[in-house]
């Protein structure tokens, strides 16, 4: 259920990114960011029952987010 989570607040973060550059609006950036992270955050707390790498290590986790959707795009992790 995590994986999915993370999953949809990554595609939601793609959306809103895109309305912020369609929009011209900035403040859809923050949305973005509460989207992908908001995602995550419940998937790890209610589901895994453990803490975010977010909080200790901000980049790897981001980085470790996008190279997990892109792995499930291609079907190297299942969705």
């Amino acid at each position: 259920m995590s994986r999915r989570l993370h999953f949809v607040g990554s595609c939601g973060v793609l959306v809103l990114v895109a309305v912020a550059l369609w929009q011209r609006n900035g403040w859809w950036l923050l949305a973005a960011l509460a989207c992908g992270y908001g995602f995550a955050w419940v998937g790890h707390f209610f589901f895994e029952k453990n803490r975010p790498a977010t909080f200790r290590h901000p980049l790897y986790s981001f980085l470790g987010d996008w190279v997990m959707f892109k792995d499930i795009l291609i079907g190297r992790i299942r969705f």
